[in-house]
């Protein structure tokens, strides 16, 4: 379903595993985010919803399917309503809302009894104001329906909060629909980290954890600056892992993928959203890199191999090489000349590889994080301590002189 991008793994995979594969897309159209990662190859069929759930239904039914995984987000919803009704096992439709609308999503898991930020489905400017006037401090504004941090703000004040509102409706967001509504959060104070998990009949396998790295740059909070993988014992992941469970189950997640955003706060873990499907960017590659295993042969063994799932969920995952990723974050815009310090770049011990994504003559706008950043640099060696060096080394050379740039202004 939406196999897109990275969750283009998903066919060769179950293919390997004796299953051939046909390929659900949700909408019509593809959104604008998936453009460039549309791969028809090695699937039997390609279904094209077109908003009748029946005739759907008539076009798969013929290939007996045994399961419908969803690849990515916009097919969360659809892929609950396939599993459903074709008799195969999924998480059903009960929680599909909460598994897609950010509001509901934290709701639900409040309602479980679990720590959940505090939060507003913002109705009026009005409302928004007064909410924020009333918690105080700083808040999160977030489209309900979006992902890949599209259309976030982060407000210090209410006339802040009303700004990034009007902005959010006014737009259409990755998956090139109109935004319907926004939530407001409290923001979440702690290290935000990421887990990637995969789920057979209520088992949940922690496939790999991942600590973030943030920084405050071109008037962006909360910037996403790197990540790496974290082994899978320590206190700290414990408590996230056992935090983390408890939302699978909040949110009904018995069988799949999932891709989960946490904050460790001084009351302990919280989540940020939740995705039902396996995590983007082609991390799968990244932690098959760490660990020798992602969460795709996961999936396939959570649908196609459930008793070989039950025997090994339990078994945590053991780094083999440790493995991490620093955004490098450019301070102005303008045409970029050159990197003077790229040379430096390459001679790290620990260099996996480095994907220039603005080029020599291209334009270049200050960054915001992982938008468009100029440069994406992965690391990876048996050594701990190597890898968080040439972090650092990396840190220290990415600033103002990382960039010669002729500025248009």
């Amino acid at each position: 379903m939406d196999d897109y991008g990275p969750a283009c793994r998903h066919a060769p995979s179950f293919q390997e595993a004796g299953f051939a594969c046909v390929r659900v897309q949700s909408t019509p159209e593809v959104p604008s985010i998936y453009k460039a990662a549309v791969v028809l190859d090695g699937y039997v069929a390609h279904i094209v919803h077109e908003g009748s759930l029946d005739r759907t239904l008539r076009e798969i039914e013929p290939f007996a399917p045994v399961a419908v995984v969803a690849g990515s987000e916009v097919g969360v919803e659809l892929a609950d309503a396939l599993s459903e009704r074709l008799g195969v096992v999924g998480n059903g439709t009960r929680l599909s809302r909460a598994r897609r609308d950010k509001f509901t999503m934290i709701e639900q898991v409040a309602a479980a009894g679990l720590q959940a930020a505090a939060q507003l489905r913002v109705t009026s400017e009005d409302e928004l104001r007064a909410w924020h006037e009333r918690v105080g401090g700083r808040i999160v504004l977030k489209p309900l329906r979006s992902a890949a941090g599209d259309g976030v703000h982060f407000c210090a004040s209410p006339e802040e909060s009303v700004a990034g509102y009007r902005d959010i409706m006014g737009r259409t967001n990755v998956f090139s629909e109109r935004n319907s509504g926004v939530v407001a959060q409290e923001y979440l104070v702690g290290t935000e980290y990421v887990m990637n998990t995969v789920s057979s009949a209520g088992r949940h396998h922690v496939c790999d954890i991942w600590q973030t790295v943030r920084v405050d740059v071109n008037g962006v909070c909360d910037a996403l600056n790197g990540m790496h993988i974290l082994p899978r014992a320590g206190h700290i992941q414990d408590r996230l892992v056992a935090y983390a469970t408890q939302v699978l189950d909040a949110l009904g997640i018995a069988y799949g993928p999932a891709h989960i955003e946490l904050k460790m706060t001084p009351a302990g873990p919280c989540l940020v959203e939740l995705g039902a499907r396996i995590a983007g960017s082609d991390m799968s590659y990244f932690v098959e890199l760490a660990t020798g295993e992602s969460q795709i042969p996961w999936t396939v063994d959570a649908y196609t191999r459930p008793a070989r799932f039950a025997r090994r969920y339990r078994e945590p995952y053991t780094v083999q090489q440790y493995v991490a990723g620093v955004i490098m974050l450019s301070p102005r815009g303008g045409t970029l000349r050159s990197y003077p310090y790229l040379d430096a770049v390459k001679s790290l011990d620990s260099l996996h590889n480095i994907r220039v994504l603005i080029a020599e003559g291209d334009a270049i706008l200050p960054s915001r994080g992982g938008v468009r950043p100029p440069i994406i640099v992965s690391l990876a060696h048996p050594i701990e301590e190597l890898v968080m060096r040439d972090m650092e080394t990396l840190r220290y050379l990415d600033g103002h002189a990382f960039y010669d740039i002729h500025s248009t202004s």
